[in-house]
């Protein structure tokens, strides 16, 4: 199984990632360590995230970094998992397909 992640969730990575390092101290690479988990995870079991619903896609999947809280949105396409979106789980509402969708061209091979 290969990982890739959309422009779109390249953008999450990097600013999450940049707000974590500078807001964080006790912790500045919390986030990283644990999205290597996650994405490992995905490889190896990639229909373990919760199916959601999200307006105009389908097999929309997410799973949830408990320590740092965020979700990882995802789709699973024969041997790809294809990362769309890392998205604040406190933000009260999930990512629009429009949010999904805006970086799907340009995914960057992880795997």
């Amino acid at each position: 199984m290969k990982l890739e992640l959309t422009a779109t969730a390249e953008r999450h990575v990097l600013t999450i990632d940049a707000w974590w390092q500078a807001n964080r101290p006790s912790a500045p690479e919390l986030f990283l360590e644990e999205l290597a988990v996650a994405f490992e995870a995905l490889v190896s079991v990639p229909l373990s995230g919760r199916v959601v619903r999200v307006r105009g896609l389908r097999g929309v999947r997410r799973v949830l970094l408990r320590s740092t809280r965020n979700h990882v949105y995802y789709q699973v396409q024969k041997d790809t998992v294809t990362v769309m979106a890392v998205w604040s789980a406190v933000r009260g509402r999930g990512p629009s397909a429009g949010d999904l969708q805006g970086g799907r061209s340009k995914g960057r091979r992880r795997r």
